[in-house]
């Protein structure tokens, strides 16, 4: 880059540890030319934007090693040697969650030619699960301590990542764990294959809902008449307090009633089948008696500020190594493992992460 090249800055020449930091901080959070502008305005470093990206790929490198010798032992089965973690904190049950989201990428490495390819990444959130006070006086579901897995590729590659931080976070000692998922048959195979012998199993009420809505399109043709809305609101209803058997033999019986043919047919038979399905996961009244969330909203939280809010600005399009470098960076940061790798930099006077 000329600036670079005025300034007699190579690529990977070494700069001091603190303005490193500091440059892949501000890249975490902000495009790397804007990031570029503030660290100059912060400084008054001239600092290019092609040298914060090696810094931020340099860093990357370092992490994804670690993080595959980390895999390769847990493979291998190595112990786990969990986080510390505050008395107070591992007394909570354990929320654990998982979504996908949609991240743009370029066709043909470095080049931002040609059609963009939407990858999904697979995100996965850990929080321990307290309790607040509403102004009204009641005691609502509280996240803390969260902790983020992230993974671009498939559910396979998803499921030793988030048994890492699974037993990181010591979920077996957990006095009770808690799986939120929307009906993706991909995530529900992470639940079976991690945690079906110790979690309870929470199914997204407004994913279930939808499912309810679905049967109202079969039912009645369409969904906003009186009648379609009044009947979408009593099986809701019903559906949210505990009438969930309800719910399930009034499908199986519009069913067996042979009323319906073609398309309406095909939606009443997934839509039936898929509240057999998660029958156990639907028992909504029960959980909130426990205080537990009826919603994945966490992880879909997590999904945008993790992943939307960096990495699908206006125009990004990211090449793969790119983007898993700095995803790695950001789940640093966001875990508060990111001053780790900078040990000869003093602690700053405080260690910031969202808190999520």
């Amino acid at each position: 880059m000329p600036l670079d090249e005025a300034l007699g800055i190579a690529p990977y020449q070494q700069h001091s540890e603190e303005v490193i930091r500091l440059g892949c901080l501000f890249s975490l959070v902000m495009p790397y030319e804007l990031a570029s502008w503030m660290l100059s305005q912060w400084s008054g470093l001239s600092v290019s934007a092609a040298s914060l990206w090696n810094w931020v790929q340099q860093r990357g490198q370092q992490v994804q090693a670690e993080l595959m010798e980390q895999l390769q032992a847990q493979a291998s089965g190595a112990e786990v040697s969990p986080d510390p973690l505050e008395a107070t904190l591992a007394t909570l049950p354990l929320a654990i969650g998982a979504d996908g989201v949609m991240v743009p990428f370029r066709p043909t490495p470095k080049t931002a030619k040609g059609k963009i390819q939407w990858r999904e990444v697979k995100v996965g959130i850990l929080a321990r699960l307290g309790t607040r006070l509403t102004q009204a006086g009641v005691a609502v579901p509280k996240l803390l301590h969260h902790r983020l897995v992230a993974v671009l590729g498939d559910i396979d590659q998803f499921i030793p990542h988030l048994q890492l931080e699974a037993q990181r976070q010591a979920f077996e000692a957990a006095p009770q764990v808690i799986w939120l998922s929307d009906g993706g048959r991909g995530f529900w195979r992470v639940y079976q294959t991690c945690f079906s012998h110790c979690a309870i199993a929470v199914l997204d009420f407004f994913h279930a809902a939808g499912q309810l809505a679905r049967a109202t399109q079969a039912l009645f043709g369409e969904k906003r008449s009186a009648q379609a809305r009044a009947w979408f609101r009593r099986w809701r209803y019903l559906l949210r307090h505990g009438r969930t058997r309800d719910v399930l033999r009034a499908l199986t019986a519009l069913l067996n009633s042979k009323l319906f043919c073609g398309t309406a047919l095909d939606t009443l038979v997934q839509v039936q089948a898929y509240f057999q399905r998660h029958y156990r996961h639907m028992q909504y009244q029960q959980f909130a008696r426990q205080q537990i969330p009826l919603g994945s909203g966490m992880v879909e939280s997590a999904c945008k500020w993790l992943i939307q809010q960096r990495f699908k600005g206006v125009g990004m399009r990211w090449s793969e190594d790119g983007f898993n470098h700095l995803l790695l960076l950001r789940l640093a940061w966001v875990n508060q493992r990111f001053e780790s790798l900078f040990p000869h930099v003093p602690d700053p006077p405080t260690s910031y992460s969202p808190d999520r």
